[in-house]
């Protein structure tokens, strides 16, 4: 059986969608907070099960007879999400899970300015210390997340940012259908695993391909770190939440971002999107990875 949590969400429930095109529903079971949230799957005859990782008395027998459990990773940037995903693993460890897939991130490590990079790299040392099979699932930025980096870019024809670098944008749907595909190959994937569009364009290349599509010139203006923060708390963003952005651009800047892999269309046997398809498409979303 294959066992996914998160699937209320959007990457994970994409998975399981995607998995329901090869798979027939009583193979599949989805693992929710709230089962009623997860009611469309259940209407499907995908078996809803109740688990909270910050309950950890509710995994064992919410991962019980999994083949291969997806753990979607915490996206709350308050939260403890190191501790939250070490409940997880040690969970199907008790259950006897016979493969952990984890929704990671591309340019996990120890040293990235990019906190949730950091938790990424401490859970993919939970889950090597487990004893449990495991494959990471190391998705590049997702895409959609331009939609809140770039902000109001058609009506104002400027992209603001602290610092420039590179991303390999990736659209979020794509590593949705890659994670049922590596799910599909039962354990031919193992170990940290990148998935990543085929480019990875600077917030310079972007303006560019964003003053291609609407025909005007969008001028990326680079602030510098202090100026950018004040510029965020003063339209009305919460200093944290500006101080969290603030480690992607970091990131970027630092290289974390800018590689690209070409197993991801190889999964999909396509190209995956690029940020000019992307950008012809309304996206929107907050900046939090998962």
């Amino acid at each position: 059986m294959i066992i996914v949590t998160g699937a209320t969400g959007v990457l994970n429930g994409a998975t399981v969608d995607h998995l329901l095109r090869s798979l027939p529903a009583s193979e599949l079971a989805v693992v929710a907070r709230d089962a009623a949230k997860a009611a469309r799957f259940a209407e499907q005859g995908v078996e809803v099960r109740t688990g909270d990782y910050a309950d950890p008395g509710s995994l064992p027998a919410a991962f019980a007879g999994a083949d291969q459990l997806l753990l979607v990773s915490s996206s709350d940037p308050r939260a403890d999400a190191v501790a939250l995903h070490r409940n997880a693993v040690d969970a199907a460890a008790i259950a006897g899970v016979g493969r952990i897939l984890y929704t990671s991130h591309q340019g996990a490590a120890a040293d990235t300015p990019f906190g949730p990079g950091r938790d990424h790299f401490a859970t993919e040392g939970i889950l090597a210390e487990s004893g449990v099979p495991w494959t990471s699932l190391r998705n590049g930025f997702y895409a959609h997340s331009l939609g809140w980096f770039l902000g109001e870019w058609r009506e104002t024809g400027v992209i603001q940012v602290p610092v420039d670098g590179a991303v390999s944008w990736t659209a979020r749907d794509d590593a949705a259908e890659a994670a049922a595909q590596i799910i599909l190959a039962d354990g031919a994937y193992d170990g940290p695993t990148t998935l990543t569009a085929r480019g990875a364009p600077t917030f310079a290349d972007i303006a560019t391909t964003a003053s291609e599509l609407i025909g005007r010139t969008v001028e990326l203006q680079v602030l510098g770190e202090d100026e950018w923060i004040a510029s965020q708390i003063a339209a009305g963003q919460p200093e944290f939440m500006a101080r969290f952005s603030l480690g992607m651009y970091q990131a970027a800047a630092a290289g974390f971002f800018e590689g690209t892999d070409p197993l991801l269309s190889e999964l999909l046997g396509r190209e995956p999107r690029t940020v000019q398809d992307l950008l012809g498409s309304p996206i929107s979303a907050p900046a939090a990875q998962s």
